[in-house]
This record gives C-alpha cells, sequence and structure tokens, in this order.
C-alpha cells in the first residue's frame, strides 16, 4: 500500500521508518527541505509543502497525519473525505469536539481511522496486556502512572508552549498516553478528578498535571505527566487481586524498558517475581503499523480509535476547566 505522511518532524520521521510492507509515496511538510530531506531517503518519494496535494492523489492509500495539534483532526477530516485510512498521531486534536466528525465517519468503518497511541506497543505494554489477559493479575484494583522529562533551553518558546498550536501542555502531550493506558486497562472512567498547574516555566499552558480518575467500579488511576521531571522518567504500576506488574523505562534516555510481574503467594509475603527486560531498540511504532495494515487487510476496526482519543481528550478537558487553564 502506497503511505503519504504529513508532517515530516521528528515523529514523521519515525513513521516512515516503521512502515514495512508499505512504501512511501509522498511526505509533506511545511518546510520544503525537510521534507525533501525524509524523501530522498526512499525510492520514488515525492515531498510536498500543501497537504492537500497529497490527500487526492490517487495513488495513495494511507495517511499519516503528524503535524502540530493544531492542524491534526482537519488535516485527517480531509483525507478520510477522500476516502484514504488515516493514521492521525495523539491527541488527535486540541479539544474533543474537533474530532465530531471523525467519530462520525468512524462509525460507518471504511476508510478505517487509527490514532497513533503507540506507547501500547511497546514490548514491556506488550507483555502487560498479556498478563492482564490471561487473568495474572485477577481483578484489576487501581494504576499508578509517572511520566515526566526536564524540557530543555527554551521549551517554553517552542509550539507546545503555544496554546493555539498545542491546546495545552504537559497534560495534552505526555499525559495523555498515560490517560489512554489507564482507559486500555480499566476502561472508561466516570468520575474526574485532578488539576494542572505551571510551577516553573515562563509559558502559559501547564508544566504538570495530577490526575485521580475513578471507574464505575472505582477502580483508581493516580496519574502524573510533568515537564519539570529533569531527569526522564517513565513509571506504570497496575495493581491486581493476585500480583502487581511495574513497567519502568521506555528506552532511551527514559532508561532501559523494563516489566516486572509480582505474584502474590497463597501465604502472602514476599511475592514470587519474574521479571522481562528490553534493552533492544524501540519497534512499538512498527508493530502498531503493522496491525493498522492488518486492520485494513480485513476491515476491523483498529485497536487504538478516534473514539479512545476522544474520550482522553474530554478527560484532559475537564481538568483544565477544573484549573480555570
Amino acid at each position: 500500500m502506497n503511505v503519504a505522511i504529513i508532517g515530516s518532524g521528528l515523529i514523521g520521521q519515525k513513521r516512515a521508518k516503521s512502515l514495512g510492507n508499505a512504501r512511501l509515496a509522498a511526505c509533506v511538510d511545511i518546510v520544503l527541505e525537510r521534507a525533501s530531506l525524509l524523501a530522498k531517503q526512499f525510492e520514488n518519494c515525492i515531498a510536498y509543502t500543501n497537504w492537500r496535494d497529497v490527500i487526492h492523489r490517487s495513488d495513495i492509500d494511507i495517511v499519516i497525519v503528524a503535524t502540530l495539534h493544531a492542524s491534526l483532526s482537519e488535516i485527517a477530516i480531509e483525507a478520510v473525505k477522500a476516502g484514504k485510512h488515516v493514521l492521525i498521531e495523539k491527541p488527535a486534536g486540541r479539544r474533543a469536539h474537533e474530532l465530531d466528525p471523525l467519530l462520525s465517519t468512524s462509525k460507518n468503518g471504511n476508510p478505517l481511522i487509527r490514532v497513533g497511541f503507540n506507547h501500547r506497543y511497546h514490548r514491556a505494554f506488550r507483555k502487560a496486556r498479556e498478563l492482564v489477559d490471561q487473568d495474572y493479575l485477577g481483578e484489576l484494583m487501581f494504576i499508578r502512572g509517572r511520566y515526566g522529562h526536564g524540557g530543555r533551553v527554551g521549551y517554553d518558546k517552542e509550539w507546545r508552549a503555544n496554546p493555539s498550536l498545542s491546546g495545552g501542555g504537559e497534560l495534552i502531550d505526555q499525559g495523555i498516553h498515560l490517560i489512554d493506558l489507564a482507559r486500555w486497562f480499566l476502561g472508561d472512567f466516570t468520575e474526574i478528578h485532578g488539576h494542572a498547574h505551571t510551577y516553573y516555566w515562563d509559558m502559559p499552558v501547564d508544566d504538570n498535571g495530577f490526575l485521580l480518575l475513578k471507574t464505575a467500579k472505582k477502580q483508581t488511576a493516580f496519574l502524573h505527566a510533568s515537564c519539570t521531571e529533569w531527569k526522564n522518567l517513565f513509571s506504570f504500576e497496575i495493581y491486581g487481586k493476585k500480583g502487581k506488574i511495574d513497567i519502568h523505562g521506555l528506552g532511551g534516555s527514559y532508561g532501559v524498558e523494563r516489566i516486572a510481574f509480582y505474584k502474590m503467594l497463597r501465604d502472602m509475603g514476599p511475592p514470587e517475581t519474574t521479571m522481562w527486560e528490553y534493552p533492544m531498540p524501540d519497534d512499538s511504532f512498527a508493530v502498531e503499523f503493522a496491525e493498522f495494515l492488518e486492520d485494513i487487510q480485513k476491515t476491523r476496526q483498529p485497536n487504538a480509535s478516534i473514539q479512545d482519543a476522544h474520550a482522553a481528550l474530554q478527560i484532559v478537558e475537564e481538568i483544565y476547566r477544573m484549573s480555570h487553564l
């Protein structure tokens, strides 16, 4: 299948290298040099600066939208109207209502829309999903998740610090991954509590978000996203009545990706412990896209759907409303 990538920045480049058997036929960026540099790495790939010229190409089957948050939904909507399958990067929009046209389209089942929640496809989370689905943890009780980095010089002047482009700060950036993962394991949240605030960076968006989310059964997710972490951190713990999963690290500056399963014994006390470590390069983008190709082949609704993005954005919005942001 032929793919067009709109947005040739860091994520667009990662996507281009993770297409498997699909072929990159076009890439777009408002900076032609950036699109050209990416296009040169692939045979017969053409660089563009206008995304509208690409989505109407008859030979394009899939459009990957990897732009700033402000244009994600607009481009995805037009690509779907043009009959293209779409992979739209998280958060898929700045506010939930921006996804309403995509929600309507997704109910028809074709073309298909997948949201780029690639963290679901990290090796540790694939193992965690397997353990949970095979009932190693028993009934789930609560989740504790933390995700953070320390920014860099000039971080408060970048596009993420501009609410009209980003829709918010750290909560909508890394925090939405935590929300999506928590929903993936616990289901829909019916109670939303939290607070987002700017403690350090000189910018009109949040640099920390704190969430306490509850399902109808009172299963709880306690989540914290921060760009004042200073030492990059990823930690995600899942607690069940029969044991616990502890995921730490995402590779690179976040440390080696590891998962530990702590099995509660009959007499309790120190648990039986099994650990897996993944020092190899991250393959989440490749595994995610391979699944999307299979979704298309089987006309199957994607696992990470536009409905998931909409629900996650509603939670972000509610925290921002509570925090007057």
